[in-house]
């Protein structure tokens, strides 16, 4: 087995300094043409790898990006992961992912150990307790040590810092304006708690399309639902709850769901009650997943383009890590990702509607 190499085991056995290897591995043309091809002909044959610990402690830098997640079962967060490490790969960052399974204090603790393991920065987006709490020290404090934080999708305004959102409300509406275009006038809303930003904001969209087109607002057509996790009896329960506005409201012919799991389980609920979708019921949900495309009927749905979000995402924090090694700040920006209607046969027709 070849002995490990160091800068320093190098130059001894060149009889070079160690400042000169340093450069000559770098390929810096102050070094003779001889001394670098000797010195990375020496460094190749005994695979030798620079220590990246060193090099952070250093250069202050690690080339890695820290990204902090609710859930990673999830489609939609999935596929901003893609898009964040296909961006940090060709800039050569690396990628570490934690996941706060909308915990609080997972959350803290996640940022926490990799802060410790020198972290460039922050790509993060809130869980639901901490929205919930409304308690961002940990991200005021995190900002405060110079690293810097991006948030996607669940961003709040009291954090000043790069955010990459789509909009919500306005998401919300078009699809409302969806249903109501063919002709539907008995829309349940399926929907987070307020305490969720991106649930609240896609009802104030609902309730802007139905006063646009003078319908009435109806409070018990609106379900709000809390924690659902992946258990029978959440699912059931749901179930339930959409089944119980059924019968208060046997005409509803129009069913938003501001996620993925809500409108499949809508889906579910209508089949079970004999009714016809698209004829009887059209249903809209949210992210544009796996479930959606292969749920019976195939869901109509807004898509959030997650990779590009999470693209955004990457390149902002990117460029203000690389600004900011030349003592640049630049002004945070908040980038609004363009979503789309992508229409299915849960709903009338087959067009695709830009929001």
């Amino acid at each position: 087995m070849k002995p490990k190499m160091t800068l320093k085991k190098i130059a001894s056995e060149l009889g070079l300094s160690i400042s000169t290897v340093s450069k000559a591995l770098k390929n810096n043309k102050d070094i003779s043409k001889e001394n670098r091809e000797k010195v990375q002909a020496f460094a190749k044959y005994y695979n030798y790898r620079p220590n990246s610990v060193a090099l952070s402690l250093k250069n202050r830098k690690t080339k890695t990006i820290g990204v902090i997640i609710p859930e990673i079962v999830h489609h939609y967060f999935a596929k901003v992961i893609s898009g964040i490490e296909e961006v940090a790969n060709s800039k050569e960052y690396n990628v570490i992912i934690g996941v706060t399974n909308e915990s609080f204090n997972k959350e803290i603790i996640n940022m926490e150990m990799l802060i410790d393991g020198s972290i460039d920065g922050f790509i993060i987006s809130l869980s639901k307790e901490t929205l919930q709490k409304k308690d961002y020290k940990h991200i005021r404090e995190t900002i405060n040590q110079n690293i810097p934080v991006v948030m996607f999708d669940r961003a709040v305004d009291e954090i000043p810092c790069d955010k990459v959102i789509i909009d919500d409300r306005e998401a919300g509406r078009m699809a409302i304006q969806k249903l109501i275009d063919e002709g539907r006038q008995k829309i349940l809303l399926l929907t987070t708690k307020d305490y969720l930003n991106i649930g609240r904001l896609r009802t104030e969209g609902y309730k802007d399309a139905l006063a646009a087109n003078n319908i009435p607002y109806h409070e018990d057509l609106v379900v709000r639902i809390g924690e659902l996790g992946d258990s029978e009896d959440d699912q059931r329960n749901l179930e339930q709850r959409i089944n119980r506005v059924f019968e208060m409201h046997p005409d509803i012919d129009g069913i938003f769901g501001v996620n993925e799991i809500y409108a499949v389980t809508a889906l579910n609920v209508a089949r079970l009650r004999g009714l016809d979708v698209p004829e009887q019921l059209s249903v809209i949900g949210f992210s544009d997943g796996i479930l959606s495309k292969y749920a019976r009927p195939h869901l109509t749905t807004v898509s959030q383009h997650g990779f590009h979000m999470g693209e955004l995402a990457a390149e902002t924090l990117i460029y203000r890590l690389e600004k900011m090694d030349k003592d640049q700040i630049p002004p945070y920006t908040t980038q609004v990702v363009k979503t789309n209607l992508i229409i299915r046969d849960s709903t009338r027709n087959n067009t695709s509607i830009e929001l």
